[in-house]
């Protein structure tokens, strides 16, 4: 597809102008068993911020005390922002007491109410039209496990108001939530160090 062009064939008779329809939302999906799909999903954040758009990222699985180099550099460039105004706004949030909004700081939180609630913030966020571009990072696996119900997500998230573009990551997204996405990538793992016994390292897995 050079320079974006569309193949032959797939523009739709929808009414809209090249314009209008290059600039309609994205909901995109990374799943599979490979690597890759929280990594590519803060490069699109990454991309999204250098354009000026306010990113909100809300991890489902990640413990609020694990600190990942992405969140370490976003919440940079989000400094730098409030500083300069060069860039986004930036917010990071890590489900049970990484949810800022939430009153049960170390307390402890039920993986799957903690995961509800970080579902009901976000549809809140998006009725309101809070950010511009979402990483719903490791999402897919509070939908696979039934702490958040599929097909409300997908209601949400299919009539979103405005021009949110949302990115959601995990193994095993289900086929209704790949059905009503725009773009989607399976990572497939062809070799992992960790198959020849090696743990993860600094600079590479965090």
């Amino acid at each position: 597809m050079p320079q974006g062009v569309p193949a032959p064939g797939t523009v739709p008779q929808d009414g809209l102008t090249t314009r209008q329809r290059r600039n309609l939302p994205v909901l995109a999906v990374h799943t599979g068993p490979g690597k890759g799909k929280s990594t590519a999903a803060f490069g699109m954040a990454l991309r999204a911020w250098n354009q000026g758009f306010d990113v909100g990222v809300f991890q489902f699985v990640k413990s609020a005390k694990w600190k990942v180099g992405e969140e370490a550099a976003f919440r940079t460039l989000g400094d730098l922002h409030e500083s300069t105004g060069i860039g986004g706004a930036v917010e990071w949030h890590k489900m049970g007491e990484g949810w800022s909004w939430t009153r049960k700081k170390g307390s402890d939180v039920d993986h799957a109410e903690a995961a509800a609630e970080g579902w009901r913030e976000i549809a809140r966020r998006i009725e309101q039209q809070s950010h511009r571009f979402y990483v719903l990072d490791e999402f897919t696996y509070p939908l696979k496990w039934g702490w958040v119900d599929v097909a409300e997500v997908v209601e949400v998230l299919t009539h979103r108001p405005g021009n949110q573009h949302v990115v959601i990551t995990g193994r095993d997204a289900p086929q209704k939530l790949i059905e009503a996405a725009d773009l989607v990538t399976e990572m497939d793992k062809v070799k992992h160090p960790m198959d020849a016994g090696r743990k993860g390292q600094r600079g590479i897995e965090w």
